[in-house]
Parts: structure tokens; sequence; C-alpha cells
């Protein structure tokens, strides 16, 4: 596994987006954002990114479709995806991890345990 240096956070609420921003800018971490699917997929024709944190509940296309979508296509399908959803049900985790995620964190956030969970992917 590689280091994880660049980190796309797509999630349609500016206060996760910022608290996750900023928790990793402090870290060293580059780090984008993009509010939905549509400008995240934008955002992957033109950087590389080492990770993606995915909401699952936005408008237009939700997480668990728009993580279907990366590991489909073979530019990105070896980029990790870690889901970050209220979506805090056994059913919920086991669903976002068929559909291709590495891990899943159920929001609020706690700053320590995705920390913890990127740090996982490295090793």
């Amino acid at each position: 596994m590689t280091a994880i240096n660049k980190i796309l956070i797509v999630d349609d609420s500016p206060t996760e987006a910022l608290f996750m921003s900023d928790l990793l800018g402090k870290r060293g971490f580059k780090v984008s954002v993009a509010s939905n699917s549509e400008q995240a997929f934008a955002r992957l024709q033109v950087e590389n990114f080492d990770l993606i944190l995915m909401d699952v509940v936005m408008p237009g296309q939700n997480g668990y479709q728009a993580t279907r979508a990366i590991k489909r296509d073979d530019r990105f399908k070896d980029i990790p995806v870690i889901m970050c959803t209220s979506k805090g049900l056994d059913t919920d985790r086991i669903w976002g991890m068929r559909q291709g995620a590495s891990d899943y964190i159920v929001k609020p956030v706690d700053g320590e345990e995705l920390l913890g969970k990127i740090a996982a992917l490295t090793h």
C-alpha cells in the first residue's frame, strides 16, 4: 500500500467537510472537497487521490452508488474509499463494504478514529 497524501472528501454538509478538511490539513494531508458525486468524478478526472472519504446521504447519486461506480472504473478502482456517514446500522455498514468501501465510519466523525482508519490503510 502506498502512502496517503491526497484525500478527496465527498460530503454535502459544509460543516462535516470543514471539520474533516481542517483535521486532515493540520496532519499534513492535501485535501480537496466535493459536495456531491458529480463534483467528485470531475475532480477524479483531473487529480490523483490516495483516498476518498465518502458521505452516503447526498443529493443526486448517493455515496453507495458513487463508491460502486468508482470501484468499477479501472482508472479509480485502486483508490481506497472510507464511507463517512450517519447511517450506522450493521446493514448499512455491510452494504457499504459490498459496494467496495475499504472501511466505514459513523458520523459524527471522531478525529482519532478517522486518523486510525487512514493509518491502517497504509500498513
